[in-house]
């Protein structure tokens, strides 16, 4: 803290105060004073020294008893204009200190914004983000369509259109995150799986149908491979004539793309599914030698998705006549695909929030997925 003002001249005459022409100069030089002040610590002390409860004015105001009423009545009206105007004046060069040392504040921690990011602090693309940029790419050049829908749906959409059984497991409470029950005796449920968007598409739009569905899915299960929420990516195409060597050639194409192998091998194995008829499950081709995965030739083979043809009761609950039309579906898990790509061993280590994980296994922003300039980093 500085050195306050000093009142030399103040004191001198505020022995004998009692005439108007000194209190008006008590005012002036306080005035003075405070347009002089450098700092707001030099003002509290100018205000302090003289409107505080020792100040000049203010002992000058506690002599007004002694008066008579005439004369209180006229030293009274000065000292109060005198301190009113002291006030004033303070309260103006306070804003105007203040009003400096915000702008000094601005110009010093001013921030150069063409300058380039530092290292530190550049931000990286989630591996399920790129996951699902790179599959949507690779759908679209084949024609389909991105289709969304909501994460809390009812028994119908969810199970019931998609020919689920009423005693299948997957409407049992370990398996299902059910909302509570509504006077009506009906549940909402986190959906289990994108599949009611594929219900809501075909009961809103008529043939043909060309979608995919990437979202979150919830399931009541927890480990290395299974968390509570994970994503989901389908795919749906309805028409006349679609049959199952479509299918087949279009998650050929996808294997290849994706993983960036032309000659991966990949296998239909035979499977059940309720919404699909015939069903199947996909496997490509990997080596597990040494104890390393490598996806392409070798002597195993592992699974990535489930598919099939469209059961016809699927089309009837959606109100698409199964003797004009059918069609193919599919489903894989986002995680699982991005773990085989990227070499991620734990499924639960996608959103924990560790950024030392998102700066090893994350995207940097600009570098966006295409067929023509890569999917890969």
């Amino acid at each position: 803290m500085g050195e306050g003002p000093k009142f030399g001249p103040f004191f001198s005459i505020a022995r004998n105060l009692g005439s108007m022409d000194k209190i008006d100069q008590i005012r002036d030089d306080t005035l003075r004073q405070v347009q002089a002040a450098a700092s707001l610590d030099a003002l509290e002390q100018i205000r302090v020294a003289v409107l505080g409860r020792k100040g000049l004015i203010t002992e000058q105001m506690k002599t007004l008893g002694t008066l008579d009423p005439e004369a209180r009545k006229a030293l009274g009206a000065v000292l109060n204009a005198a301190r009113d105007a002291v006030a004033q004046g303070i309260e103006a060069r306070k804003k105007e200190l203040e009003r400096a040392a915000l702008d000094a504040r601005l110009a010093a921690e001013r921030l150069d914004v063409t300058l380039p990011v530092r290292p530190e602090t550049q931000g990286r693309i989630h591996p399920i983000s790129q996951t699902i940029d790179e599959v949507v790419q690779i759908f679209a050049q084949m024609g389909f369509g991105v289709a969304e829908g909501p994460d809390i749906e009812d028994d119908f959409h969810n199970f019931t259109a998609l020919n689920f059984p009423a005693e299948h497991p997957a409407r049992l409470m370990h398996d299902t995150f059910f909302l509570p029950t509504k006077p009506d005796g009906s549940r909402m449920l986190l959906r289990t799986h994108t599949s009611p968007v594929q219900v809501r598409t075909m009961m809103t739009q008529k043939p043909p149908i060309r979608i995919i569905v990437p979202g979150r899915t919830y399931r009541c299960d927890s480990d290395m491979t299974h968390t509570p929420m994970f994503h989901q990516l389908e795919g749906l195409a309805i028409d006349r004539s679609t049959h199952m060597g479509h299918l087949k050639g279009c998650l050929i194409e996808f294997v290849k793309t994706y993983f960036e192998i032309e000659e991966v091998p990949v296998r239909f194995r035979p499977s059940f599914f309720p919404f699909t008829e015939p069903s199947a499950e996909v496997d490509i081709g990997c080596s597990r030698a040494g104890g390393e995965l490598r996806i392409g030739a070798g002597a195993d083979w592992l699974e990535i998705l489930g598919c099939g043809m469209v059961h016809p009761n699927v089309l009837k609950n959606c109100g698409i006549d199964p003797d004009q039309y059918q069609g193919f579906a599919w489903g894989m898990g986002i995680e699982r695909i991005a773990m085989l790509k990227y070499g991620i061993p734990d499924l639960r280590t996608f959103f924990e929030s560790d950024l030392r994980w998102l700066r090893h296994y994350g995207f940097v922003p600009l570098d966006v997925p295409t067929l023509a300039g890569g999917l890969a980093r």
